[in-house]
C-alpha cells in the first residue's frame, strides 16, 4: 500500500482521533452496533497493591475492569469504572486497589453502552506485575524518545519493534524517561535514506503539523498506539511515565514566547496546559491533579523517584547564575527529593531524571537546556540544585543512588566521583543513559566536569538524526537480585542485544 493511500485510509477511518485500520478485527466486525475499545489497554504506576488501568472508547460509555490471578479469569473481581465522555476524549482510567503483592495479574476492559445498558464492547485483555513486599528479583527496562525527528511508523521497516524487544525481556515495568511523543515533530509522507531506501510514514492528521490545540496534542498519543508492537507492549508491561520537552515543544520552559513561525499560538504556557491535559488523559498515570514528580515504592529493594524537570524550570540562558532559588526542580521538589532519599529504606534508590546531570545539552549558540554548561569549575546555575541534593544525602549516609535518563538519543554509562570533581562532598554514583526508542539518533554530547563524570561506555551513531533503520535505538535493563541485592545494568540495542553491562553491589 502506498504511503498516500495508507494516509487516506487512516483519514477516512478517523473518528475522534481513532484510526480504524488499527482496531482489532473482532471490534471491526461489530461495526457500530456496540461500543468499541479503540486503542487497546495500558497500565501504570504499580506500587503498594495498586495500579492504574487505562483505555479508550469510541463513544460515551462506562468502563468496566475485570481482574484475576488466572488467564481464564476464574475467581475474578469486577471494578466499575468511570463514564468516558468527549470531555476526556473518551479516555478513562481505573485505579485498582488491594492487589496481591508480587504477582502476575490479568485484566480485561470493556465498555458498556449508555444508550443500551447491558450492551458491552468486545473486551480487551492486558497483564501487569504488581510490586512485591518481600525481597525477590526485580527486572525493569527504561528508555525514552518515541516518534521523533520525522521518524514515524513504517511497517516495512518493522514499525516500533524495539517495544517488542523490550516485551520479550519480560520486565516488571517500563520506566519511560520522557519525550513520550513528539508534539513538535510533524511527519512527512516519505524520507529518502542515505542508502537510497525510502522510509514511508503512516500518517494521521495530527502528525501533519505541530500540535497547538488540545485535539492535536491528543492525536500525538493516539498515533503511537497505532503501532502493533507499541500496543502489545503497553497491554503487557506497566509503565512509570515522566515527561520532558517534546510533549509540548523543543526545549520549552514556563513563560517562554516562541519565535517559531510554525506556531500560531506563541505562548508556551498555553501550549503546556493543553499538552499536560492530553498527557494525563492518554497516559496511565494517576489523576489529572496528581503531580508528575512522585515516588514509586517497588518493594524493599527499590524506590523510584520520578522527577519533573519542566514545570518550574527557569529560562534557558547561559546557566552560570549564582541564585540558589532558580533551577529545574524548584525548592519544593528539591526538598521532597532530599527528604525522600533520606527516609527511603529501599536497598536501591533510582532517580529518574529526564535531563542528564553531566551532559551539556545546548539550546542554540549561547543558551543551555540541561543541568551542566561545560564549565569545569564549582557548581553554577542549575548545577547548584544537584550539588545541594548530592551534598545532603552524602552527609546523611544515603547510599545506592542511581540516576536513569534518556533525552540525548544515544546510550552511555557515566560514573561520577569526587576525586575527579570540582566539588568533594558527595558519594560516587552512576548515571545511565538509554534511548532513543524510536526517533532520530544523535550524539555523543560533551561531558561537564563539575561532578567528575567519566564516560565508561558510549554507543552513538556516526551522524546526526540517524534513522531507526540504522539500528542506533536503545533501551536499558535493570535486574536487582532478590538474594544478594546486586543491581545489574545492561545497555541494549533495538533487538535486545546487550552492548555493555555492569554489576553494582549495594553498600551497607
Amino acid at each position: 500500500m502506498s504511503s498516500l493511500s495508507r494516509r487516506n485510509l487512516l483519514r477516512a477511518g478517523l473518528a475522534g482521533g481513532v484510526a480504524t485500520a488499527a482496531l482489532p478485527a473482532p471490534a471491526l466486525a461489530l461495526g457500530g452496533a456496540r461500543p468499541l475499545i479503540t486503542h487497546g489497554v495500558q497500565s501504570g504506576d504499580p506500587a503498594g497493591g495498586t495500579a492504574v488501568v487505562w483505555s479508550r472508547a469510541d463513544r460515551p460509555g462506562r468502563l468496566w475492569v475485570q481482574t484475576s490471578r488466572r488467564p481464564d479469569f476464574r475467581g475474578s473481581r469486577v471494578i466499575r469504572g468511570p463514564i468516558v465522555t468527549p470531555e476526556t476524549d473518551f479516555t478513562g482510567k481505573v485505579r485498582l486497589r488491594g492487589l496481591p503483592a508480587g504477582e502476575r495479574l490479568y485484566y480485561r476492559v470493556k465498555v458498556e453502552s449508555l444508550d443500551r445498558p447491558g450492551l458491552f464492547s468486545v473486551p480487551v485483555t492486558g497483564e501487569l506485575t504488581t510490586a512485591p513486599t518481600d525481597r525477590r528479583d526485580v527486572r525493569f527496562v527504561w528508555t525514552g524518545d518515541v516518534a521523533g525527528q520525522g521518524w514515524g511508523i513504517d511497517p516495512a521497516f518493522g514499525g516500533m519493534r524495539i517495544f517488542e524487544s523490550m516485551r520479550r525481556r519480560r520486565p516488571d515495568f517500563l520506566l519511560h524517561s520522557g519525550d513520550t511523543v513528539y508534539a513538535d515533530g510533524p511527519l512527512a509522507e516519505s524520507v529518502t535514506l542515505p542508502d537510497g531506501r525510502v522510509w514511508r510514514n503512516v500518517l494521521t492528521d495530527a502528525k501533519l503539523k505541530v500540535a497547538e490545540t488540545l485535539d492535536e496534542f491528543r492525536g500525538q498519543y493516539a498515533y503511537n498506539l497505532l503501532d502493533e508492537h507499541y500496543r502489545r507492549f503497553a497491554a503487557e508491561v506497566p509503565q512509570i511515565n515522566q515527561w520532558d520537552d517534546h510533549e509540548v515543544t523543543n526545549n520549552w520552559y514556563p513563560g517562554e514566547i516562541l519565535a517559531d513561525d510554525r506556531y500560531t499560538e506563541k505562548r508556551v504556557d498555553v501550549l503546556a496546559a493543553r499538552a499536560q491535559r492530553a498527557y494525563h488523559e492518554w497516559v496511565p498515570v494517576p489523576g489529572s491533579t496528581a503531580p508528575i514528580h512522585r515516588k514509586i515504592s517497588y518493594g524493599p529493594l527499590l524506590d523510584v523517584f520520578v522527577l519533573d524537570m519542566r514545570t518550574v524550570k527557569d529560562a534557558n540562558d547561559g546557566n552560570i547564575y549564582a541564585d540558589p532559588a532558580r533551577g529545574l526542580l524548584g525548592a519544593e521538589q528539591r526538598r521532597w527529593l532530599i527528604d525522600g532519599l533520606r527516609r527511603s529504606r529501599a536497598t536501591w534508590k533510582v532517580i529518574a531524571n529526564d535531563l542528564p546531570i553531566g551532559l551539556v545539552v545546548p539550546d542554540g549558540a549561547a543558551a543551555q537546556e540541561g543541568v551542566g554548561q561545560g564549565d569545569p569549575g564549582a557548581p553554577k546555575g542549575r548545577e547548584l540544585e544537584f550539588a545541594e541534593v548530592l551534598r545532603s544525602i552524602h552527609r546523611h549516609g544515603v547510599q545506592n543512588v542511581v540516576f536513569l535518563t534518556a533525552d540525548v538519543h544515544y546510550t552511555a554509562a557515566h560514573h561520577y566521583d569526587p576525586s575527579r570533581a570540582a566539588v568533594r562532598d558527595f558519594t560516587p554514583f552512576w548515571e545511565f543513559v538509554s534511548g532513543p526508542a524510536h526517533a532520530g539518533a544523535f550524539g555523543p554530547n560533551a561531558l561537564d566536569a563539575t561532578f567528575g563524570p567519566e564516560a565508561v561506555f558510549v554507543h552513538a551513531p556516526p551522524a546526526a538524526n540517524t534513522s531507526p533503520a540504522s539500528g542506533f535505538q536503545h533501551f536499558g535493563e535493570v535486574r536487582i537480585d532478590g538474594g544478594s541485592g546486586t543491581f545489574t545494568v545492561d545497555l541494549r540495542d533495538r533487538d535486545g542485544v546487550s552492548l555493555w553491562s555492569v554489576v553494582l553491589r549495594p553498600g551497607r
